[in-house]
């Protein structure tokens, strides 16, 4: 599982950030997991949660906003958010697309004190 380890950087960066504003607490984490991006929310939700405590993060509240697939047609020049995982463009139904959101987790803001 390795919701574990990605935890355990984005713990590290919370308490990197906090360091470096000279916070000692911080209050909120929101993060956005791309749909492609190999994460399950859940079990990231319960990482964050079970090692969380005895870190600057050990009353942060953890918003996840969950980011659909976004592509570029390279067809038509169009962009677009895939509702189902079906790489073709909605527009013109080209499969000639391109992949520009959707893959990755990013740490989003953090709220400190």
């Amino acid at each position: 599982m390795h919701e574990y380890s990605i935890v355990q950087s984005l713990l590290d960066s919370c308490e990197e950030h906090a360091k470096q504003n000279e916070s000692s607490k911080v209050t909120k984490v929101i993060v956005k997991i791309g749909v492609l991006s190999g994460v399950e929310p859940d079990l990231l939700q319960t990482a964050f949660d079970t090692f969380k405590e005895k870190t600057v993060c050990d009353n942060a509240q953890f918003i996840i906003n969950h980011q659909k697939i976004v592509i570029h047609c390279l067809s038509c020049d169009e962009e677009s958010v895939l509702e189902k995982n079906e790489f073709l463009c909605p527009k013109c139904k080209s499969n000639q697309v391109k992949v520009i959101d959707g893959e990755d987790m990013f740490l989003m803001s953090l709220e400190m004190e």
